[in-house]
């Protein structure tokens, strides 16, 4: 947070870089400081599933910024502008738009995710995302080109879309939510199904053709040479609730053999 218009974060993205990152769902400070500690490139506060609320933010935004050494970003309960702005506010650096269904809806998202004239953002300059008032109102517009728009391709709508929202302006990454994906595709749980597959190379393809970055949730390491392989750079790999769950569950099997 020390330069409020460092927009290298975005740039990465944009550059194809591979980032991995981690969802964090238990809306504690002290696990989103472990995690991003570690050096995960991003880690992403998920208030769409996770047991963290708005009020954890700052907390939670604060806890990764000691560590330094991940970018902030959040997925807030839905879309709304004043949800999407007050998570801006607090110091995220992108904001993933969770159960669009079409490029008109995502257009109107990431309206949202900018001052003017760039998009209807509400202009704060005392808040922790504008610097806590050091950005003047002639420089404001600078902080839009730090901010990361995600926008999740999770239903049968975006994805027959996902070429259209690709070519948003402002529409950095397009995410591939699997769970939800599948289950809109009647497909459910199916990762291997030919018509699951044939929407990552969709996903991955309109990203190439407009300059974005194809993002997805993993939890199975494994996957990851073929999604680099297919064209994903954005990648979570897992939360930090199922790192507790999976240490827990290894511990307790190993002891009672």
């Amino acid at each position: 947070m020390n330069d409020p218009f460092d927009r290298s974060f975005r740039d990465r993205v944009l550059a194809g870089e591979t980032l991995f990152g981690l969802f964090l769902d238990l809306g504690s400070p002290q696990s989103a400081e472990i995690c991003a500690s570690i050096g995960y490139d991003w880690c992403l506060v998920d208030l769409e599933h996770g047991a963290g609320t708005e009020t954890d933010l700052l907390g939670l935004f604060q806890a990764i910024a000691a560590a330094a050494r991940s970018a902030p970003l959040i997925r807030p309960q839905s879309g709304e502008r004043i949800r999407v702005g007050r998570a801006l506010d607090m110091g995220a650096l992108g904001v993933m738009v969770p159960r669009l269904e079409s490029a008109a809806q995502a257009r109107e998202a990431v309206s949202f995710l900018r001052y003017p004239p760039d998009g209807i953002r509400g202009v704060a300059t005392r808040v922790r995302g504008a610097g806590l008032g050091v950005v003047g109102h002639a420089d404001v517009h600078r902080l839009n080109e730090r901010v990361v728009g995600i926008i999740q391709i999770e239903s049968a709508g975006a994805l027959r879309e996902a070429d259209e929202i690709g070519a948003i302006d402002g529409v950095d990454v397009l995410f591939v939510g699997p769970a939800d994906l599948t289950h809109s595709l009647r497909i459910p749980g199916q990762f291997e199904h030919g018509d699951y597959l044939a929407a990552l190379d969709r996903v991955a393809a309109a990203c190439r053709a407009h300059g974005k970055a194809a993002g997805i949730l993993i939890y199975d390491t494994a996957l990851v040479p073929r999604l680099v392989e297919i064209g994903f750079t954005f990648i979570g790999i897992g939360a930090d609730a199922s790192f507790v769950a999976d240490g827990a569950r290894r511990t307790l099997a190993a002891v009672r053999g």
